[in-house]
């Protein structure tokens, strides 16, 4: 397995930590472009709990998120400007490019990284992607979550999987890194296809992963879902389990950036695993430890 570390390293020359960024407003299928509501798992904060406040400038945000961990990480560390929550290309192109240069004119900062959709990635967007990648690497993170579309339809992702595969083609054509997160647990998906969405992305060519378990937030629909009892959350081992056979489909170099995420405590419900942070630090360490 490639940790992110490992690639990081060889890129970098040094350990790189992620200065998560609140820039986004929405996303399309929270405003009613091409739904309402988020993906059911979604929680107001459009997955960017851990973000810096919008109402603060990227190079302030930056700087925080700096201060929460340079200590531990040391002078020698390097940063990633992480656009994270909602949907960061869902915006103006000259909006963007704002942005970026804010993030990138920022001494700590080597590297960018920007979550987003695969249907927000129109070309005048991929034109500024592209000019700032030219300066300093991008890294392009895409909420892929299913290859099933039945299973997309469920979770009211309002996209279909060829808009993810036709997304990679045309970051790859540019030459932007492209990281894809996958999630493992979605009701009524089997440990088959979840393999079967991991298989997808080693094929449409993604050069990373974050593999998630599925975790059940406050005033979510999925929290709807799990409350009415259509779905059981799975169990640490049980998760890891899948995770270890999705491992074994993925090329030597694609990289694993992460096994498994961790929801806000004060919004998590289930499963409660998850809010271990150290315990599972400690058992990946343990399981997964070359």
């Amino acid at each position: 397995m490639l940790t992110a570390n490992e690639h990081y390293r060889s890129v970098f020359g040094c350990k790189m930590y992620k200065a998560s960024i609140s820039f986004a407003k929405s996303c399309p299928n929270r405003d009613g472009t091409k739904g309402t509501g988020g993906c059911i798992f979604c929680s107001a904060g459009g997955s960017g709990e851990f973000s810096a406040a919008r109402d603060k400038t990227i190079t302030r945000q930056i700087d925080e998120a700096i201060s929460l961990v340079e200590r531990k990480a040391g002078p020698d560390a390097g940063y990633i400007a992480y656009f994270q929550s909602f949907t960061n290309t869902y915006c103006s192109p000259d909006e963007l490019a704002l942005a970026l240069d804010e993030a990138m004119a920022h001494p700590r900062i080597k590297a960018l990284s920007i979550a987003t959709r695969p249907d927000c990635l129109p070309d005048k967007i991929l034109e500024v992607i592209s000019e700032k990648s030219s300066e300093m690497p991008v890294y392009v993170e895409l909420g892929l979550q299913t290859s099933n579309d039945q299973t997309a339809k469920l979770i009211n992702r309002c996209y279909e999987t060829k808009d993810y595969d036709d997304a990679v083609r045309r970051l790859k054509e540019i030459g932007v890194n492209v990281i894809t997160h996958v999630i493992f647990g979605l009701p009524g998906e089997t440990e088959e296809k979840m393999m079967e969405s991991v298989r997808h992305c080693v094929k449409a060519g993604t050069d990373g992963i974050k593999f998630t378990c599925l975790y059940v937030l406050k005033d979510t629909a999925l929290e709807k879902m799990w409350r009415a009892g259509e779905f059981e959350v799975l169990g640490e081992e049980e998760y890891f389990d899948i995770v270890e056979k999705a491992i074994e489909l993925l090329p030597p170099d694609t990289v694993v950036h992460r096994l498994t995420g961790d929801g806000p405590k004060k919004l998590l419900l289930a499963p409660m695993w998850t809010a271990d942070k150290r315990g599972v630090i400690n058992y990946i360490n343990r399981r997964f430890a070359k």
